[in-house]
């Protein structure tokens, strides 16, 4: 009797442990390991926050679309999301504080131009491939090759990009009220000097109204015509060799600077040239104050900017859309080394992708108190309320998922995603998609590099200078800086890159 009253007794004993393992389980074990379809068919996860970082100002009703969207994913995946939008202006100084301190977080947006090379070469995201294949196995189908080839850095994946324009279009946002007035052909433009003959109009005949404020149409030119790697170093458009050329020495650089810098002794550019930015502009434009701005254009974004700005604009290409390595990196998403969570993680990322209903309460809020659906994909505002007084703006919607499932608004054109994929299809590739500079063996260079160009590049890029002058003296401080040692070791990565490639 006694033996087998202990018997029982370690039966019993044995079976409570393992249930109580199991109802513990450490996130990534077997009982909390989600569906492979990304979704949660059952109650095994225990339930858990997500934090999504992005930069972004926070809207008035932010808390009530994240209690929204949590409602939404508790169903899902059993999570919960916490929405944490940064100012731009303060993005460095926190971000860099959450990494450097290792605060918990998930995700974190990222893009080529937003740290995403130096982050991951320091190991602030989780590679994903494997993520990707266990718990968002839609996301492949929905990128494609091109976008996940065009993401990888040294062949691994540390973020995954939003699906949208995959390139990146040229030129300038106009003021429709001038363009009418004048009755400029826009679908005409075809050349620079096409261009300058409205900015000469606008000069002669608008007091008061500045052609073209900011100069990053220099940045957008220089983007059209060469896949710029680092300090100068670029492959030009349209070559069918792997190999670097220095802008500084290239006579259509400088022949386009000479232009620049006629166009500054014209009157054409604002005041504030040196610092005035795409934002200013358009206040400009609404202000009656300005009649162009440069933009990177995509179909239908002269109605997106028109939406949130409250003034009518139109654009006019000045080149073809072109993909390069930084345009493919242009938006993304990365899974922090924090994350108590990856696997939710990319659940959520899977989502985001697949899920327009989710995407949509992120990227427009509620519907019935942030829009009305006009049709299953078309929206516009509730009655009473506009641009000016929405309490949910769009936080960025080309930061996340699949653009494509995002809702349009009344006074877009319907068939904006046709023409994305359009876009897409016509725009040029470098030849070197996919190759991304790692400056970890020069970076010491590249910081003092960093520095000359800060000397010398804003006034070149704004005109204000002739630039055969100051070309002399930048390459002169740059070969100081340690240029050639920069140049050798981009060649060298180059051709390793191409040779992986079998180009």
């Amino acid at each position: 009797m006694k033996k087998s009253y202990h018997l029982v007794l370690m039966i019993m004993l044995c079976g409570m442990l393992a249930l109580t393992g199991c109802g513990k389980g450490d996130p990534g074990t077997a009982s909390d390991k989600p569906t492979e379809s990304g979704g949660n068919s059952d109650s095994s996860l225990k339930p858990y926050k997500i934090t999504m970082v992005y930069p972004a100002t926070a809207p008035k009703d932010l808390q009530l679309v994240q209690d929204e969207m949590s409602k939404y994913l508790t169903e899902k995946i059993n999570a919960t999301i916490e929405l944490k939008p940064i100012e731009w202006a303060s993005w460095d100084d926190k971000t860099n504080l959450m990494k450097i301190s290792n605060e918990p977080f998930d995700l974190m947006f990222t893009a080529s131009w937003f740290s995403y090379p130096k982050d991951s070469a320091k190991g602030q995201y989780l590679e994903l491939d494997d993520l990707m294949a266990q718990y968002g196995k839609d996301i492949p189908g929905i990128l494609g090759e091109d976008f996940i080839k065009g993401s990888r850095i040294g062949g691994k994946l540390f973020a995954l990009p939003t699906k949208k324009e995959f390139g990146q279009g040229f030129g300038f946002l106009l003021d429709k009220k001038l363009v009418d007035k004048y009755k400029f052909d826009t679908n005409g433009v075809k050349t620079l000097d096409d261009l300058e003959a409205m900015f000469k109009t606008i000069k002669d005949n608008e007091p008061g109204v500045t052609p073209i404020v900011s100069s990053k149409f220099t940045n957008i030119w220089e983007a059209s015509n060469y896949d710029g790697i680092v300090a100068n170093l670029s492959i030009p458009r349209g070559t069918t060799e792997v190999k670097a050329i220095d802008t500084l020495e290239d006579p259509k650089f400088i022949e386009f600077y000479k232009r620049m810098h006629q166009w500054n002794q014209n009157g054409w550019f604002d005041k504030d040239v040196l610092t005035s930015d795409a934002d200013q502009g358009m206040n400009m434009i609404k202000a009656g104050k300005a009649f162009a701005v440069a933009q990177s254009l995509k179909p239908g974004k002269d109605k997106e900017m028109s939406l949130s700005s409250g003034v009518e604009v139109v654009q006019v290409e000045t080149a073809e859309p072109f993909t390069t390595t930084g345009d493919a990196q242009g938006a993304m998403l990365g899974i922090s080394r924090t994350s108590k969570d990856p696997a939710r993680a990319m659940m959520f990322l899977n989502l985001l992708y697949s899920d327009p209903k989710l995407l949509n309460m992120l990227d427009w809020g509620i519907e019935g108190k942030h829009y009305v659906k006009k049709s299953d994909n078309v929206i516009d505002f509730p009655e009473g309320m506009n641009a000016d007084t929405q309490t949910y703006p769009n936080p960025g919607g080309w930061m996340f998922g699949n653009q494509f499932n995002s809702y349009l608004w009344a006074n877009e054109d319907p068939n904006k995603w046709e023409e994305f994929k359009k876009f897409n299809e016509r725009a040029e590739h470098s030849i070197a998609l996919g190759f991304a500079f790692n400056q970890e063996p020069v970076k010491s260079e590249m910081a003092s590099i960093a520095n000359v160009e800060k000397e010398f590049g804003a006034s070149l890029r704004s005109g204000a200078v002739d630039p055969e002058k100051i070309i002399a003296k930048w390459k002169e401080k740059r070969k100081a800086a340690g240029f050639d040692k920069v140049k050798a070791e981009v060649d060298k990565q180059l051709a390793e890159w191409t040779q992986s490639q079998g180009k």
